[in-house]
């Protein structure tokens, strides 16, 4: 096989919000504006087509860039998925003619997405308030659109197809994509297929089964058959949620069999692994890909998705202590462990040891002992930032990443 893809394009952290007002051509009837996720236009002799829409506040840009390149009337806007960032400035581009289109599921999840928006909100804010700072201090920047809850006008099943200016366009329901909601486009003339997140966040990658900022479980399994459906519609280009175009058939072909293979792989072994009594953790720490099925570890992780699949069979009970079973955590006994140790100092210190014998993780462990008994206490703290330092230095996913900045952070407010 090949050197897999997931080495030549871009990360999650070149992600950023819209903010270029020229269109990038990808071909002679199709534009590519980019955001904290991509939004496409489609022209033909009829009108325009819209593929997703962005965040509110990046609609403008968006729709600029698109009306430069064509200033046309837009026929329809397709929604890959109800995620905000995909559907949040559908009313920035609808017209009083405009089909919006999306699947069957479409409101359902952005109900859903709406009934937990806070939650959700709190929980993502760390890994994307530097980017959307930043783009609200853009000079130039056009006034920002309200974040939009559209209601489709047309939605479908499984499959549904529709013409306009010559340009054929088929729908196929994805259920194993980031949402319930999730669909691809398909232009069978030209071999051309708009995947948004199917693949999650970046292509060639593991997917993310469930994300650290809260989500619903995908199942690897029906991920599985969702790709193999764009993988048997055989395309010669893919047009993706985040970076560029993928193109060529037989390289798109190889990197769906070999993320196909990885999830197959994992979800394997997991169950194995379940049927031989070994817990989670055995298990996240054991099961690696084998060279063949390398693939990037830029959003998920082979470790988190282990953990997703258990969890996906297995449920929230672990069998590892009975407190599982009750609301009370083993942080509750923190402090009497810190006093039977002989303090907060000496526990810290305890936690020092294990940094400087590499053991970063044991360390942060015992750093939120201490804390929990002397929240200021400077020797742990200190600790705490240098654990997560540690496990920065190591890391390429996103999320991780993103996390572990986020607690040093918060640990270097409270050193001041």
């Amino acid at each position: 096989m090949s050197t897999p893809i997931h080495r030549s394009r871009p990360t999650a952290f070149d992600i950023k919000p819209a903010s270029q007002t020229e269109a990038q051509c990808v071909n002679d009837f199709i534009h590519l504006s980019e955001g904290l996720s991509n939004s496409y236009l489609i022209s033909t002799d009829e009108g325009r087509i819209v593929v997703n829409t962005g965040m509110g506040f990046e609609a403008p840009v968006h729709k600029d860039a698109f009306d430069k390149a064509d200033p046309s009337t837009t026929r329809y806007i397709v929604l890959t998925q109800g995620h905000v960032d995909h559907v949040g400035g559908v009313d920035h581009f609808l017209e009083e003619d405009t089909d919006l289109v999306a699947h069957a599921n479409n409101q359902e999840h952005q109900e859903y997405d709406a009934r937990i928006q806070m939650f959700r909100t709190m929980r993502s804010y760390f890994a994307f308030a530097e980017a959307i700072d930043a783009a609200g201090r853009l000079p130039g920047r056009p006034k920002p659109a309200k974040q939009s809850t559209p209601t489709p006008t047309i939605t479908f099943d499984d499959h549904h197809a529709f013409e306009l200016g010559g340009v054929e366009c088929e729908l196929f329901w994805t259920p194993g994509g980031e949402t319930r909601d999730s669909l691809i486009l398909w232009l069978p003339q030209h071999r051309i297929c708009f995947t948004g997140n199917l693949f999650s966040a970046l292509f060639g990658h593991i997917p993310n089964l469930v994300t650290i900022r809260g989500d619903r479980y995908r199942d690897p399994l029906e991920f599985v058959e969702s790709i193999e459906r764009v993988r048997d519609l055989e395309p010669e280009m893919l047009l993706v949620g985040h970076g560029g175009p993928i193109r060529g058939a037989a390289v798109i072909r190889e990197e769906i069999e070999r993320l196909r293979g990885a999830v197959l792989y994992l979800h394997d072994a997991v169950v194995n692994g379940m049927n031989a009594q070994k817990t989670v953790y055995e298990l996240m720490r054991e099961i690696q890909l084998p060279p063949e099925l390398e693939v990037g570890q830029g959003y998920g992780k082979v470790s988190w998705d282990v953990r997703a699949i258990w969890e996906m069979y297995a449920g929230w009970f672990h069998a590892a202590s009975t407190t599982e079973l009750y609301a009370e955590p083993v942080s509750s006994v923190y402090e009497d462990l810190v006093e039977l140790s002989g303090g907060p100092d000496r526990v810290a210190e305890k936690a020092a040891a294990k940094v400087a014998a590499g053991e970063p993780l044991a360390a942060i462990h015992l750093a939120e002992v201490a804390l929990a008994a002397d929240e200021g206490n400077a020797t742990a703290l200190s600790v705490f930032c240098e654990a997560h330092r540690a496990l920065e230095a190591d890391s390429v996913n996103f999320w991780e990443t993103k996390w572990l900045r986020h607690q040093v952070a918060h640990a270097e407010k409270k050193l001041g």
